[in-house]
């Protein structure tokens, strides 16, 4: 619960409202949550399909980033944000990859 809490801190910006009345707290978190739903239920529906080879699945945070940057600052092309993704997942997987085989040579 804890980590989720601070996914919604971190992801969908549940700490950034400035309380004035409860009705607008109520609006802020409740919209905050439904955010964190939605990168939650996608992330997982993208980790039931196997990622395209070399890459790593979505992430909540991944898929925020993405949205933010389509949604917010559009200066460049779909195509542009899609591709860079896809090299921060590769990256990512192959950074993963020599984590996993260092530990398993220090390994007794």
């Amino acid at each position: 619960m804890e980590e989720d809490f601070q996914a919604g801190k971190g992801l969908a910006a549940l700490d950034e409202h400035q309380v004035r009345r409860w009705t607008s707290w109520y609006r802020w978190v409740t919209l905050a949550l439904l955010a964190l739903a939605f990168l939650t239920i996608t992330a997982l529906a993208e980790h039931d399909r196997p990622p395209p080879a070399g890459l790593i699945p979505l992430t909540r945070n991944e898929i925020a980033r993405l949205a933010a940057a389509l949604a917010i600052s559009p200066a460049r092309d779909a195509a542009y944000w899609l591709r860079w993704s896809a090299w921060r997942r590769r990256h990512q997987h192959t950074a993963r990859a020599c984590h996993y085989r260092r530990q398993a040579a220090q390994d007794p």
